[in-house]
């Protein structure tokens, strides 16, 4: 073969076993050395091709569309330090065990450590942060070559899916001439790659790959003492954290209902809102146990979780100070999700089954259980939750955890609602109640960072699931504005609700706000900017409200009309601190004064 003949039989190796193994969007950055691969993807058709001028953006881009889409995506970059700035999404999609196949271009190994240009170290390049790393051969025309490059796709699909998903990475280094044939010879051996779920139907002659992934399930033996276990108490807590299954929220509910134990469901869940039965859903905890004598009078003696750690720190820091009871984490990936050194049983298998095999092994007597308990939770969340109804009505100024109760008023059915890291999801967590509402909740919270979000949404809205909604603040807002170009590109449609205080918010929730001669410079962080014109740059509508009608009709005017629109909210940082303080005096006196769960 010549040159660009081999470029085009390896490179459409791989790529075709890519497709056939379940991938179907690359989400790229132009460049030169990764021309072999996107000149290839092109000219298959196989993959939809999300063009981003930053590596950054691609990557949350892409981490937002694998969350959509629950499959993996692929990222390619050019080499250099394109490469290195796919690294915050690697990072936030390790964490948040999202799949990514990220593909980097190279140049070939006699130009690496040489001082040639574009070139640095890419072996290796994001540590331990992916589950698996290849650094590919330089393209040959051999059959070997060939079907090593489709094994290789293939087990980058596997290794991206299983539990715990993640990133993979295959570095590719190429040599020159780059581009490639329009058409090759065909391989005489072939491997054809089936997707992972259902039945491969190979073409006579072809070698088949195929991997099948049994759930993890516990036997009868050893769901047996977890489930005498929970029966043993009477003063128990399902904590629901930050997950993406929607078949959680029917098991858990199931489990409760058999208990009597209360679910503190975080938003991130997928058990707060939805079709389910929500009687023994607490969506108030945050405010309830910020007041220390309901905290004090509430403490479990067993508490099983689900999903990653909760996002509440008032929550957090009440499952710390429970040292006496009993922590059972349920994790399918099989990972360490104890932060708080907490957990005494750490059980390896699929949260869903695991949720309604343990209803049906639970003793059949429990239905003559106390439900004091758990009625006493009920009790004292409703009396929480409709303080807070209370003082944020009265409140003169537009408030940032009002946000959420009045978007549920204009939130349809099907809506994703994304939320910015720091205040937004605090708030989102502490103010959006629960609904029977199909709402999806999503945020970056591997590992919690205020970049990438605005094209993190944009992923999602590019996988056609519906309405997007993203709550951001002006900071975050400002790291990923470059975001922004693919709703302009693609015709994407996204209603940003802008939350402007000109800074960081949530430092002035922290003890350093106790140092005003230093605050506004090292953590404040007022900038002055005006966002109107760079939204008018990149196509979209801006608003900014002074009222809460004026912000409803924004909101629905941008979910109706479609394409980017801003809703930017106004408010003040001392004067937030101030309202937020307020809210939760209110729900202690009301807790005070209803004496629910005091004694």
């Amino acid at each position: 073969m010549e040159p660009d003949e081999v470029l085009t039989a390896y490179t459409g190796a791989f790529l075709d076993a890519l497709a056939s193994a379940g991938v179907g969007h690359i989400a790229f950055s132009p460049g030169s050395r990764s021309t072999p691969l996107i000149l290839t993807a092109a000219r298959r058709g196989s993959f939809r091709l999300w063009r981003h001028l930053d590596e950054r953006s691609a990557g949350f881009f892409a981490l937002g569309l694998a969350k959509a889409l629950d499959e993996p995506v692929a990222l390619l970059c050019s080499s250099g330090t394109a490469a290195a700035n796919f690294y915050p999404a690697v990072i936030e999609a390790y964490y948040d065990r999202v799949p990514l196949v990220v593909l980097t271009a190279d140049r070939p190994h006699e130009l690496r450590d040489v001082g040639a240009p574009q070139a640095i170290d890419q072996v290796h390049l994001y540590g331990s942060h992916v589950k698996w790393f290849v650094d590919m051969p330089l393209p040959e025309g051999t059959d070997a070559a060939q079907a090593h490059a489709r094994t290789v796709a293939f087990r980058a699909v596997a290794e991206a899916k299983k539990a715990p998903a993640g990133p993979v990475h295959l570095n590719f280094p190429f040599r020159e001439p780059l581009l490639p044939a329009e058409h090759a010879p065909a391989p005489r051996d072939l491997v054809n790659v089936g997707a992972v779920a259902g039945p491969l139907r190979p073409a006579a002659g072809e070698r088949t790959v195929s991997l099948l992934e049994g759930t993890r399930v516990l036997t009868e033996d050893e769901l047996a003492p977890l489930a005498d276990l929970l029966a043993s108490y009477r003063r128990g807590l399902i904590i629901c954290g930050p997950q993406r299954d929607p078949g959680l929220a029917g098991g858990v509910v199931r489990l409760a209902r058999s208990l009597g134990f209360p679910v503190l469901a975080d938003p991130l869940s997928g058990v707060r809102y939805g079709k389910h039965d929500r009687t023994w859903v607490i969506d108030a905890y945050d405010a309830l146990l910020r007041d220390e004598t309901f905290a004090a009078g509430h403490e479990p003696d067993v508490v099983v979780r689900f999903g990653a750690a909760p996002t509440s720190k008032a929550l957090n820091l009440f499952l710390a100070r429970c040292h006496r009871a009993r922590h059972v984490v349920i994790d399918e990936g099989g990972g360490w999700r104890d932060p708080l050194h907490v957990a005494g049983y750490m059980v390896y298998a699929d949260p869903v089954q695991t949720a309604h095999a343990w209803s049906a092994a639970l003793p059949g007597d429990l239905r003559h259980a106390d439900r004091s308990w758990g009625r006493a939770w009920i009790e004292a969340n409703d009396i929480a939750k409709e303080a807070v109804q209370q003082e944020i009505a009265s409140f003169d100024e537009l408030f940032e955890g009002r946000i959420f109760p009045e978007l549920a008023h204009v939130l349809p059915d099907g809506a994703t609602l994304y939320v910015g890291n720091s205040m937004p999801v605090r708030d989102l967590d502490s103010f959006l109640p629960s609904s029977g509402a199909t709402w999806r909740c999503l945020a970056n919270r591997g590992a919690n960072g205020i970049d990438g979000v605005v094209s993190s949404s944009l992923g999602v809205s590019a996988s056609g699931a519906g309405p997007v909604v993203l709550v951001i603040g002006d900071l975050s807002f400002y790291h990923d504005l470059g975001g922004l170009l693919a709703a302009k590109t693609y015709g994407l449609d996204l209603t940003v609700v802008l939350v402007h205080n000109d800074g960081g918010g949530i430092f002035s929730f922290l003890p350093q706000a106790g140092v005003p001669e230093h605050f506004e410079d090292l953590f404040g962080t007022p900038h002055g900017l005006d966002f109107a014109p760079a939204v008018a740059m990149y196509g979209g509508s801006f608003t900014r409200v002074r009222t809460w009608d004026e912000f409803r009709r924004s909101v629905r005017r941008g979910l109706a009309e479609g394409g980017l629109h801003v809703v930017e909210v106004p408010t003040g940082r001392e004067a937030n601190v101030r309202m937020h303080r307020a809210v939760w005096q209110a729900v202690k006196r009301a807790l005070a004064e209803g004496g629910a769960g005091y004694g």
